[in-house]
C-alpha cells in the first residue's frame, strides 16, 4: 500500500492555517477566557470551518493549551536569541528588558492571556502555568541567572544579588502595563498612549544603562545604543 507523503507546499500550508487558529484563538481567550470564548467565533476569525479546528486541535481546551504554549514559545524563542547575542552581558540585558517592554504593549492579547492564568493560578483553578514554567520559564531563567553572574564576576555589572537584578528590571515593566488602568484613574493619563509608551520604554533603557552598570558611562552608551537599533514596533490589532 502507498502512503501519500505531503509536499512541501501542503506542509506549509498546514503551518500557516495553524498560525492563524492560533493568532485567532489568542485574541478570543484573552476576551472571553476560556469558558466564554466560542470555537465557532475563533474558526470564522481564523478563516476556516469548525471542522478544521477540530481536526488540528481536537478540543476547545487543548486548543486553549496550544495558544498558551504558542505565546511562551515565542517568548523563549526571542529571549534565547538575545541572551546568545554576540555582544556583552550587560547589552544583551538592557535589550531582554525592552524587548520584554516592547512584547508586553505590542501583543495585548497574549499580555492579557498571560495575567488571566496568573489570576487562575492564584485562585487555585486548573492552569496551563506549571506544566509551562518548567518547560519555558526555569530554563530562561537560569540562563538569565547564569548570564548575570557573569556579568557581575566581569566586572561590567554591579555585585549585587543577580536575582534582584532581575527582579528590579523584569518587575517594573510588569507593574508598569498591571497598574496601567490604575493609572489612568487616579492620574487621568492613560499609560497605554504612544507619546506615554515612547517615553516610558526609553526611561526604561535608560534607567537601566545606569542602575546596573559598574561603570555608568558605558552603560549609558549602551543603553542609547540598544535604542537606536531596537524600532519601537507598532501593536498587534490583527
Amino acid at each position: 500500500m502507498k502512503f501519500c507523503t505531503p509536499t512541501r507546499t501542503q506542509c506549509e500550508r498546514a503551518d500557516q492555517t495553524r498560525a492563524r487558529i492560533l493568532a485567532a484563538a489568542t485574541r478570543q481567550f484573552s476576551e472571553n477566557g476560556l469558558a466564554g470564548a466560542r470555537t465557532e467565533t475563533i474558526a470564522e476569525a481564523a478563516g476556516v470551518n469548525k471542522a478544521l479546528l477540530y481536526y488540528y486541535f481536537q478540543s476547545k481546551e487543548k486548543l486553549y493549551a496550544a495558544a498558551m504554549e504558542s505565546a511562551f514559545e515565542e517568548v523563549r524563542l526571542d529571549t534565547e536569541a538575545i541572551l546568545s547575542a554576540e555582544t556583552s552581558v550587560g547589552e544583551r540585558l538592557v535589550q531582554m528588558n525592552l524587548n520584554n517592554f516592547d512584547r508586553s504593549y505590542a501583543r495585548p492579547a497574549m499580555r492579557t492571556l498571560m495575567q488571566q492564568e496568573m489570576v487562575r493560578l492564584h485562585e487555585g483553578d486548573e492552569n496551563q502555568l506549571a506544566g509551562m514554567a518548567r518547560k519555558f520559564f526555569r530554563p530562561l531563567w537560569v540562563m538569565i541567572h547564569e548570564l548575570l553572574k557573569e556579568g557581575i564576576a566581569s566586572g561590567e555589572l554591579i555585585a549585587v544579588d543577580p536575582q534582584q537584578i532581575r527582579y528590579a528590571s523584569l518587575g517594573a515593566n510588569v507593574f508598569y502595563f498591571l497598574t496601567a488602568p490604575l493609572t489612568k484613574l487616579a492620574f487621568d493619563i492613560n499609560p497605554m498612549e504612544k507619546s506615554a509608551l515612547e517615553y516610558r520604554r526609553q526611561a526604561v533603557v535608560e534607567y537601566l544603562g545606569q542602575a546596573i552598570f559598574v561603570d555608568r558611562e558605558h552603560g549609558a552608551r549602551v543603553a542609547a545604543r540598544v535604542l537606536a537599533n531596537t524600532p519601537m514596533p507598532p501593536i498587534d490589532k490583527d
